[in-house]
């Protein structure tokens, strides 16, 4: 039963981190970065702390008493998964939407899966599970072919974008929540760029590792105090805390970077636009965005700390972005094979889906 709550944590954090674009569509009249540093304020600022205060009592002496070097490491590989967000659109840019978006979230899934496994096999720790563990066990050989089978349907999703792109050709094309996107492709520095983003994304999962003594702190605090009532669901959100504060550092410095290059700080109080509605969609795109982690956190809670958590996240963000293309009909007029193709990519995507959570339910 553990196993099952715990996919479906993922689905939900998979779905919002999916979905969290849309109110962004809502916007009018703000330029990229404007909106984008308004939401992200309520993401890796407003947000986090708060959902910190109402799960965890005195989440404030956790961080504070847990060192400089968690807090530290915590806070460099969120400002690392900063900068491999923001290096995304240079991978779009110079590999087109779907060869950009499939190699950076391929990445990504990967390096987030498997080098904590490979660094904990390396330098054991109790609790954490290592790569020998994962070759070593059916459980584990099955979580392995799950990141396999959702590498596939990447490479699937890809296919079908590329032949998307091909029937819709023209100089402007949309990432997967819809920004326009100016493609120039330039293959080796654009491999290059993807590569960079792929590994810096998976920082996140990294920051989670490195700030686990946060988590178990305020696991051991709950289980104290409820006996026989298993793990605690929100344990993750204090390290979250630390992280987005990496993130919102490079993410604040180039968004007011932008405003300033294109004199746009005048979005904020322009009254020619609908500022209340901005702030509040904006708002509720943020808010969307850090659900994800917040149902990751308890999906993780049920799974264990291993890759089955970051995989099945990542396979959830790329099968609702899919799924969101297919619903807002974004590849409505690519012919009859575009549409299999994708097809057998979601389908394929949800099968590793059922392989991960069948590997955990075995463990």
């Amino acid at each position: 039963m553990g196993a099952i709550l715990g996919v479906i944590f993922h689905f939900i954090g998979g779905f919002a981190s999916g979905s969290f674009y849309i109110p962004y569509k809502k916007v009018k009249g703000w330029h990229w970065e404007s909106y984008w540093i308004v939401g992200g304020i309520f993401s890796w600022l407003i947000v986090p702390p708060l959902a910190a205060y109402l799960t965890i009592p005195h989440f404030g002496d956790i961080i504070s008493g847990a060192g400089g070097s968690v807090l530290g490491a915590t806070f460099i590989f969120g400002l690392l998964w900063g900068i491999g967000g923001l290096t995304y659109g240079l991978g779009v840019r110079y590999l087109g939407v779907s060869l950009g978006s499939s190699i950076i979230l391929g990445l990504c899934m990967v390096f987030g899966a498997l080098i904590p496994s490979v660094y904990y096999d390396l330098y054991p720790k109790e609790g954490k599970e290592t790569i020998s563990m994962l070759t070593g066990t059916t459980w584990g050989l099955t979580v392995l072919a799950g990141l396999a089978v959702c590498i596939i349907g990447i490479v699937i999703c890809a296919k079908a974008g590329t032949m998307k792109e091909k029937t819709l050709s023209g100089s402007v094309s949309t990432d997967p929540h819809g920004v326009k996107m100016k493609t120039e492709y330039k293959f080796g520095l654009g491999i290059l760029v993807s590569i960079v983003s792929g590994v810096l994304s998976a920082c996140f999962s990294f920051g989670i590792e490195a700030g686990t003594s946060m988590a178990n702190v305020a696991n051991d605090i709950w289980k104290a105090a409820h006996p026989d009532q298993g793990e605690f669901l929100y344990r993750n959100n204090v390290i979250y805390v630390v992280i987005l504060w990496g993130g919102l550092t490079t993410n604040f410095i180039w968004c007011m970077i932008l405003n300033a290059r294109n004199k746009t700080f005048g979005d904020y109080t322009n009254k020619k636009t609908p500022l209340a509605k901005n702030y509040l969609f904006a708002a509720l795109a943020g808010t969307t965005w850090f659900l994800q982690f917040f149902f990751y956190g308890m999906g993780e809670s049920k799974l264990g700390n291993g890759p089955s958590s970051w995989i099945l996240h990542m396979a959830f963000i790329i099968l609702t972005a899919n799924m969101w293309g297919v619903l807002l009909k974004e590849w409505k007029g690519t012919g009859k094979k575009t549409i299999q193709t994708i097809a057998i990519g979601i389908i394929t995507i949800i099968i590793s889906v059922l392989l991960v959570g069948y590997g955990n339910s075995i463990k």
